[in-house]
């Protein structure tokens, strides 16, 4: 049956539009993989084919601020070159948050800097603050947080402190009361923090609990505890002291938040808040709960500061995994007077860190632990 001419010339428009859009997907398929072997996704890819940047696109090369531009719905045409020249960061509102600081006129460095120094939700509450214009002022330590720019501003003011000191009291709220608004803690391992500004709570209990044997402690005392890491390396380094014709001796260890609340309800009774708020923290926040710190005792002298003993532990307790938790020198940052038997055990290579660095725990916590 022959076909009329109409239908022959259907037929032929059809057979050229599949002919068409044939060329058109293969097209799409090949521009497509040419974007994913330069690093951009397949959503990235269809965006930048839909709306004919792919010359761009291929100036760019592994770009992931770029990709991500394209994968949002936040995309703007007017600042593709900014994405371009933007560290990435994995925000789940990257772009939009771009977006807001363009329109704050921070510049790309800038730009950069405040993405590194905060969440997505900082970053987008930091938007809404006037422009800051030297943001390296604090932004040059790694540790900086965005959020509190208007406390380091505010601390600084009140008191005076470089911006690296400023910065780790800031980050560890030391600008605010003591016990006032604490952080919780639910951190179990050997870089927990506990001080008057981080709280364990009534039922913080640490895990592997174990007890000294009673050769290691003053007085024989059996009831002495803490977690099984810190009881090891501390016999450990009472065993070394030994061989070297040392006495050293745990004095007090574990403490559970019932045990510190007699502890500071007598001293309270005996000495008065002054006291008490010099040298025994409230129950709760005391370090002893954690099981990783223990009081040190000489079995040849009565003042431990006195002892040779003493002396030992400050040359060697760093090769054990333990520090010098609250140094005179460190007083007002610690927020507790100087202890000269308090050691925390924190593992060797943070012990040798803060030990080189001279560097308290509320220091070595702030700029390597806090992210």
């Amino acid at each position: 049956m022959k076909l009329k001419k109409p239908v022959k010339v259907l037929l032929g428009i059809v057979f050229f539009i599949l002919c068409l859009l044939l060329v058109l997907f293969g097209y799409f398929l090949i521009t497509r993989s040419k974007l994913n072997k330069i690093g951009y996704s397949n959503d990235a890819a269809y965006n930048i084919i839909t709306s004919f940047k792919q010359d761009y696109a291929y100036k760019y090369p592994n770009n992931k601020t770029l990709n991500a531009a394209f994968e949002s719905s936040d995309f703007k045409e007017e600042n593709m070159d900014i994405y371009t020249k933007v560290t990435y960061y994995n925000h789940k509102h990257l772009i939009r948050n771009i977006n807001l600081l363009v329109d704050k006129k921070y510049n790309t460095r800038d730009i950069s800097i405040i993405l590194a120094h905060g969440t997505d939700n900082d970053v987008y509450e930091f938007s809404k603050h006037d422009k800051v214009k030297y943001l390296e002022e604090f932004y040059s330590y790694d540790f900086a947080k965005i959020k509190n720019y208007d406390r380091y501003i505010a601390y600084m003011d009140l008191n005076g402190d470089d911006e690296e000191t400023t910065i780790i009291k800031v980050n560890m709220d030391l600008d605010r009361d003591d016990y006032s608004d604490p952080v919780v803690v639910n951190d179990y391992s050997k870089t927990v923090i506990a001080n008057k500004h981080y709280y364990l709570g009534e039922g913080y209990v640490p895990k592997d609990l174990v007890s000294f044997p009673k050769e290691y402690t003053l007085d024989g005392d059996d009831s002495c505890k803490g977690t099984r890491e810190a009881v090891t390396a501390a016999k450990r380094m009472i065993d070394a002291a030994k061989k070297e014709g040392f006495n050293l001796l745990i004095n007090s260890a574990y403490r559970s938040y019932s045990d510190q609340e007699d502890v500071y309800n007598t001293y309270l009774k005996l000495y008065g808040e002054a006291y008490v708020n010099s040298y025994v923290v409230r129950p709760g926040f005391s370090e002893h709960q954690t099981g990783y710190a223990f009081d040190f005792a000489s079995g040849n002298s009565n003042i431990f500061a006195n002892s040779q003993e003493y002396k030992w532990m400050i040359k060697n307790s760093y090769k054990y995994g333990f520090v010098y938790r609250f140094l005179k020198s460190k007083e007002p940052i610690t927020g507790i007077k100087h202890e000269a038997w308090h050691f925390r055990y924190v593992g060797e290579e943070i012990a040798e860190a803060m030990d080189k660095g001279e560097l308290s725990f509320e220091e070595y916590y702030a700029i390597y632990l806090d992210k």
